[in-house]
């Protein structure tokens, strides 16, 4: 009987030698925590150092206002006694905020739903990039743009809202003159806003399940009622903090609305009349020729938009952090 003959077996290998690796590894998280720490606390000192400024600036004006900060309806802080109130501006940038709101939020919506439903790929692609390109224009060139072409042109418009809509009282024109008025701000910022919310919508309603979509279309839902059913109820969340993010835009901008906008310290619920003003307008048409307590008011009211913008952006991440698929939980 033949006998058999086995090879020995291979010897065991020692195994890799990976405690230099491991830590290596952790001294790179270590050196990684410490920097996103550092960065995170280096912002929240950075935001508190703005804020104390702001503050400490304001205390000075508001202290030396004969007027009352908050209700007072005019701004000269250089008079004697000086007397200075952000109401106009207050009243003339919140109303501009939520003209541009109203104007660009569902055309930017619309904008996104037909990229990301209903255009073909080979016609999407150059959309969302000539929508996106808009939000490189920079401001000035907006106010131009508004001052020569928007201006002369919207007085048909304002026109045709008195003769329609007048009635209303908000779209009734009292006062002959170009339309250097909040409606028209209104409409230039809804120009402006509109790639932010477009962009960030489309981008949530490209992450809506196919599953919700496809389940949809095998029940017989047509392409508007999956939108309806599947898009929209996913997207809501999101479209809300794009609305948020472009109106925190529309809240701070500047020399667009300096260039467009005719300024007048009256509050006025007619928003095709000429006049109004917002804290950024008033901010860059007054500054430099300002007297150091004229600077300091400027300030008191840029403080005033600092805690708006602030409130905005806090409510946008508030409605953000109610979806786990935009917090950042699951990552």
């Amino acid at each position: 009987m033949a006998s058999t003959h086995l090879d020995p077996p291979p010897p065991a290998q020692a195994p890799p030698n990976t405690r230099k690796s491991t830590s290596t590894g952790r001294a790179g998280d270590k050196i990684f925590l410490g920097l996103s720490r550092g960065s995170g606390i280096l912002l929240l000192v950075i935001m508190a150092s703005i804020a104390a400024f702001l503050a400490y600036r304001a205390s000075i004006a508001i202290s030396k206002d004969e007027g009352n900060f908050l209700t007072t309806f005019d701004w000269n802080p250089a008079g004697n006694p000086p007397v200075f109130g952000i109401a106009v501006l207050l009243f003339g940038t919140v109303v501009s905020s939520i003209v541009a709101m109203v104007i660009a939020v569902p055309i930017a919506v619309g904008i996104a739903l037909f990229i990301s439903h209903y255009a073909p790929r080979k016609l999407a692609a150059p959309i969302a990039y000539l929508v996106d390109l808009l939000a490189a224009v920079p401001s000035i060139v907006y106010g131009i743009w508004g001052a020569l072409f928007l201006v002369p042109y919207l007085e048909g418009l304002n026109l045709w809202l008195d003769a329609f809509f007048g009635w209303t009282y908000i779209f009734e024109k009292t006062e002959i003159g170009v339309a250097r008025s909040l409606f028209t701000v209104g409409v230039l910022l809804a120009i402006m806003i509109l790639p932010i919310v477009t962009s960030v919508s489309r981008e949530v309603f490209l992450q809506v399940p196919k599953m919700n979509e496809e389940a949809a279309l095998a029940l017989g839902a047509t392409r508007w009622e999956v939108i309806r059913m599947s898009v929209l109820p996913f997207g809501r969340s999101g479209v809300i903090s794009a609305s948020m993010l472009g109106l925190g835009r529309a809240l701070g901008e500047t020399m667009a609305v300096a260039t467009v906008l005719s300024p007048s310290f009256v509050i006025s619920l007619h928003l095709l009349n000429p006049g109004g003003g917002t804290f950024a307008q008033n901010i860059a048409a007054k500054f430099d020729e300002a007297n150091e307590l004229g600077r300091d008011a400027l300030i008191a009211s840029g403080l005033v938009l600092f805690i708006l913008t602030l409130l905005v952006n806090g409510a946008a991440r508030l409605i953000i952090a109610r979806r786990k698929e935009y917090s950042g939980a699951n990552a």
